[in-house]
């Protein structure tokens, strides 16, 4: 199956752009969210390089932010990049528990593997499988309440660009615990 990230483009504009001007953008090394401004009439969505899993993270991010977050560059969010001690490890993966679970249903949606990512190379090494214990878990109360209404509409999205049957179940999730906690 193809996954080009020009269709990403072309369905977040399609899904979004009229109620929230806001784009998809493909950028350079750092992806980032840019609020519109003087320069720019539309809010952006910039992510890296045009990688496929840039673009849906990023999302993701959108997705789970309040209107009023969605007015702050980068969401207002804390970020410290790769290379983080543990104390900063331990609260990035705190917060990247629900953008990660939403993330992995687009990943679902659209038919290709997931894999959790605490981002963080030259840095601690956390308990990276009780971070992708906690994103399976934050994935099954997603499953039980419901998504985030943009995160569930990007969903539907994808499942239709994808021809994947909705709704999602935990058995697209996977069975076994090797592929859920995206081992193999």
């Amino acid at each position: 199956m193809q996954h080009n990230y020009q269709d990403l483009i072309t369905l977040f504009s399609d899904t979004f752009f009229e109620q929230y001007n806001t784009r998809l953008v493909k950028g350079g090394d750092e992806p980032i969210y840019l609020p519109a401004n003087q320069a720019c009439s539309y809010h952006q969505i910039i992510f890296a390089h045009g990688y496929y899993a840039s673009a849906f993270h990023e999302i993701s991010h959108w997705c789970q932010a309040g209107e009023a977050r969605r007015l702050l560059e980068d969401f207002g969010y804390w970020y410290i990049p790769d290379g983080r001690n543990e104390k900063q490890q331990k609260k990035f993966e705190q917060v990247e528990v629900i953008p990660q679970a939403i993330e992995w249903a687009f990943n679902v949606a659209a038919q290709k593997k997931f894999h959790v990512s605490s981002d963080n190379l030259n840095g601690f090494q956390a308990d990276t499988d009780g971070f992708k214990a906690k994103v399976y878990e934050q994935v099954k109360i997603f499953l039980k309440q419901g998504f985030p209404a943009r995160a569930q509409r990007f969903i539907e999205a994808l499942a239709q660009f994808y021809n994947t049957p909705l709704p999602l179940t935990i058995e697209h999730f996977s069975n076994t615990k090797e592929e859920r906690l995206c081992l193999n």
